[in-house]
């Protein structure tokens, strides 16, 4: 037989020049040291006298630390493939933190500063992961301020996503850009809904701002300036209303329709942070407000930020209609690979290395499949950091390597951030009992909040069709929908139709995520 024959005849492998016979198989202890770059290094023409030690790496010098050896021996043991990992952030990250030697936990200052790089109020000195997001934005302000031309844009997004944040960076790239064109900056009020005991304080702030700015401007006597704003604040206090409407609103309304008293003004941009906190049951104050950029001589340019993605969709129908809808903006959740690249900036700074890249990755994929939270996930690492000090208070051993936040730290702080009662629930429930609260988690990501056993039961079916799973009938489906109730899981109104009955989440939608997302079957339906 020919073709076996030349099989067998064919030339044996080479390995760097070397003849290695095809019958001898590398063994698993010895892959390491052919697949990882770090710990290899290629074969020369020596004599064996002369042969390079396995466990001394190319960039290695006897002036080289040795806690740095001991870390590539660490990767080389845990099976880090830097081939596999090839450009993505987390070979970057994995190079950053071979450059660097161990941080020292031990040491109260690095362990200060590791903990407020870090803290959710530390600003990172560059925002990274919405640099689309935010040129859309400094384009929509840019074009307003040279159009002179009032506008509205309506930012949305799972909260933890950057928004916020990067409504710092706008407002210096807009600082930017006036200086280098020698244009005029708008004057910038930052408003948190959350602070007003009443929603129709936001007027009276806005006219506020307004008349402190013209004082400012034209008054030039420091205590000619005081005396101004304590008579504003005094005049400000008791909030009357004309018609059901603030006075302030009136007097805005008054002083955007004429050109006359509009002239001496500037560009106003205000931005209203926790916009979801002025919606009223008659949706009139959310109304008015957006339509202050309507008004014939308007000078405001307003942002509105909120989580709820179809906001203006659900209580603005009156500015779509009015052909005024505002632009929309919408910030999706980090992915594992954006977290990853957000705790590298932060970490960069630091003149040491703090956490193992495995304990990272594994923050982040946990992060990024629950929630993709990036506030989560910086609690989570300064947690880890916590489980590695009460470690080290415990125990004696005070190697190296375990100076570093390992993935048992990592896994800890996880199960501690995310486990609870409900999670435990949720994951010792019955496949049918998970399927219906996977269904119940994707019928409420487009924005309602309560559904009817009817509906659920439609999207119950798809699922288990897709999986060819065989589908129970509506009776068993609404007596599981009584069973996750008595568990605290849903909440069931009243109806004489089971069909018609409501149905409410009364748990996280991201601890029903966790709790099943180790399922691939449900991993890839939440997502």
């Amino acid at each position: 037989m020919p073709s076996i024959a030349a099989a067998r005849s064919s030339p044996m492998p080479t390995v760097n020049g070397d003849v290695s016979s095809p019958h001898k198989r590398r063994l698993r202890s010895n892959s390491a040291s052919f697949d990882d770059p770090v710990c290899n290094t290629p074969a020369k023409s020596c004599s064996p006298l002369k042969s390079k030690s396995p466990r001394r790496s190319v960039n290695d010098s006897p002036n080289r630390s040795r806690s740095n050896v001991s870390f590539r021996l660490f990767v080389v043991e845990t099976g880090v493939s830097l081939l596999k990992l090839k450009n993505s952030p987390r070979k970057k990250l994995l190079d950053s933190i071979l450059d660097k030697p161990i941080w020292n936990p031990t040491d109260s200052e690095q362990l200060s500063v590791v903990k407020e790089a870090l803290h959710v109020s530390t600003a990172p000195a560059m925002i990274v992961c919405r640099e689309d997001e935010q040129k859309r934005i400094v384009e929509f302000c840019k074009q307003c301020v040279e159009q002179e031309k009032a506008g509205s844009l309506y930012i949305c997004g799972c909260p933890g996503t950057g928004k916020s944040l990067s409504m710092e960076n706008v407002k210096r790239c807009l600082a930017g850009w006036a200086k280098e064109t020698g244009g005029q900056l708008p004057d910038i009020l930052n408003i948190n809904c959350t602070s007003f005991s009443n929603t129709s304080e936001i007027f009276n702030k806005v006219k506020i701002y307004m008349i402190l700015i013209r004082i400012h401007s034209y008054v030039s006597n420091i205590m000619l300036k005081v005396s101004f704003i304590l008579q504003i604040i005094e005049r400000s206090k008791p909030n009357k209303k004309v018609n059901g409407r603030s006075t302030a609103l009136k007097q805005l309304q008054q002083m955007y329709s004429q050109k006359q008293q509009s002239a001496d003004t500037k560009m106003m941009l205000v931005i209203a942070d926790e916009l979801d906190y002025l919606i009223t049951k008659d949706r009139v104050v959310l109304h008015d407000l957006f339509m202050l950029t309507t008004l014939p001589f308007s000078k405001v340019i307003l942002i509105g930020i909120a989580n709820a993605i179809d906001l203006a969709d659900r209580f603005l129908p009156k500015l779509q209609s009015l052909n005024c809808k505002p632009a929309v903006v919408s910030f999706r959740a980090y992915s594992m690979d954006q977290i990853i690249t957000i705790l590298k900036q932060r970490l960069m700074a630091l003149p040491y290395t703090v956490f193992q890249p495995q304990a990272l990755e594994l923050c982040a994929r946990k992060v990024a499949a629950a929630s993709g939270d990036m506030r989560k996930a910086l609690g989570i690492c300064r947690g880890a950091i916590e489980m590695l000090e009460t470690e080290l208070r415990e125990s004696t051993c005070t190697s190296t390597l375990t100076s570093m936040v390992r993935v048992d730290h990592m896994a800890i702080a996880l199960s501690r951030a995310y486990k609870s009662p409900i999670v435990d629930t949720i994951q010792s429930l019955p496949q049918h009992q998970q399927i219906v609260l996977c269904s119940v988690v994707k019928l409420f990501r487009k924005g309602k909040k309560d559904t009817t056993i009817g509906e659920l039961n439609k999207f119950y079916i798809d699922i288990c069709k897709s999986t060819l799973i065989p589908p129970v009938g509506i009776m068993e489906l609404s007596c599981m929908c009584r069973v996750l109730g008595d568990q605290g899981i849903l909440k069931l109104g009243q109806s004489r139709d089971d069909k018609l009955r409501r149905v409410t989440l009364q748990v996280d939608e991201a601890d029903i995520s966790f709790a099943l997302q180790g399922i691939r079957f449900f991993r890839n339906c939440l997502q």
